[in-house]
């Protein structure tokens, strides 16, 4: 699987740093080249030697190379490396440095290489426990996976620190098997092709402050979008209003109402060869949204109708024009699930319904994983275990694939 595979890993300066001698090595055994990018704190647990012997590569300390006078080139080297990568590996990836990847900052050469990848991002955290339990860390993590990259949680255990908890980094075979996983969905089979992606809620509204809308966080969608884009996809998301950072190498189209999605969608199925629509698209909009705040005193008797429209059917009128396109939907359903979402899928003509219910553990809105059901076209229904949206995005794709 590691076969000529290119590995890059940043080495960050925790006291778990010597594992990743052990990493370096079982890379090497696999098959895969290896290039090392130390932090100088890194330095100061193992020296750069010891990894230069062991990747057989040249490693890199600093943005400053100390003959920049006379190797211009040598001042790129990140960005060189970011183009070399299949995967970057951070390890192990300490509170410092998962901050200042959740930041955008680059001010060392591993958060600067981290910047430049047009590859999967993998991180090992290892740190103290109440560090690594920290709610900065753990929200900084959280960004980190909404953005698609690959964590491998710390394990449990006796620290440096002689406290006990979360923070331990795990033994080398286990972060080379997370590597190897990652490695072995690294495909190129969405290159060239034209991929719209809806995501996120609507917001109808009923006056300038007020809407009608839903909970959905958007999250799966955008890692659909990020998967697509990973696998070669020419990307255009098309994103209610949501808190979310736009996935690397996707174009992205803002929009906020059923109507706005609709014609966002329709311009972009144009060329599109697959549609995922994941958006969570109201169903009703006000009759006659205010054009002031509608304040409580203009109701004497307490109360208010408010008159509603059923919106544009997106699915079903894009269905209508499919031709060879490819149509996945979701489905969040609250009863009769599976018969609600077979007839979801049949009257809007989708090769795939993705079915997800509010009563599953782990499929909450918000969430970071997701407990689905992928039902076909042709009648087949496959239940999926809890996973991270984004591994439940790349089994969605990985059906798609079958279909081109």
């Amino acid at each position: 699987m590691l076969q000529n595979k290119h590995i890059l890993i940043g080495v960050c300066g925790g006291i778990a740093a010597y594992k990743v001698c052990s990493v370096v090595r079982l890379l090497k055994k696999a098959g895969a080249e290896v290039r090392v990018l130390m932090t100088r704190a890194a330095t100061q647990f193992v020296a750069p030697l010891t990894f230069s012997a062991l990747s057989q590569e040249e490693v890199t300390v600093s943005l400053w190379p100390q003959d920049s006078h006379s190797s211009t080139a040598a001042g790129v080297r990140h960005i060189d490396l970011g183009l070399w990568a299949d995967v970057m590996l951070v390890a192990p990836a300490t509170a410092d440095m998962i901050a200042k990847l959740a930041q955008g900052l680059a001010d060392d050469v591993v958060s600067a290489t981290a910047l430049a990848l047009r590859c999967p991002l993998a991180l090992a955290p290892s740190m103290d426990v109440d560090m690594f339990e920290h709610a900065a860390t753990q929200h900084n993590i959280s960004t980190l996976r909404e953005r698609g990259c690959r964590v491998l949680p710390p394990e449990a255990g006796e620290l440096a620190s002689g406290l006990s908890g979360r923070g331990r980094l795990p033994e080398p075979e286990t972060i080379v098997a997370f590597v190897e996983n990652i490695v072995a969905g690294l495909r190129n089979d969405f290159a060239g092709r034209k991929i719209v992606v809806t995501a996120g809620p609507t917001h109808e509204p009923i006056d300038p402050v007020r809407f009608i809308g839903n909970r959905s966080s958007g999250k799966m969608g955008f890692a659909l979008a990020q998967c697509a884009a990973e696998r070669g996809g020419e990307v255009t998301l098309v994103s209610g209003p949501v808190a979310l950072a736009t996935p690397s190498h996707v174009t992205r189209v803002n929009v906020e109402t059923a109507a706005e999605m609709y014609a966002a969608v329709s311009h972009a199925a144009r060329e599109a060869k697959i549609m995922i629509l994941a958006a969570a698209v109201a169903d009703f909009t006000p009759a006659a949204p205010a054009d002031s705040k509608i304040k409580k005193d203009q109701n004497q008797n307490g109360g208010r109708t408010l008159s509603l429209l059923s919106t544009t059917d997106i699915a079903k009128e894009l269905g209508k024009e499919k031709g060879s396109r490819i149509h996945v939907g979701f489905a969040l359903e609250t009863n009769d699930e599976l018969e609600n979402a077979t007839k979801k899928l049949k009257e809007k003509n989708f090769d795939y319904i993705v079915l997800n219910s509010t009563r599953d553990e782990g499929a909450a809105f918000g969430t970071e994983t997701n407990v689905v059901t992928i039902i076909s076209a042709n009648g087949a229904v496959e239940s999926l275990p809890k996973m991270s949206k984004f591994d439940v995005a790349t089994e969605i794709l990985n059906r798609i694939a079958q279909l081109l």
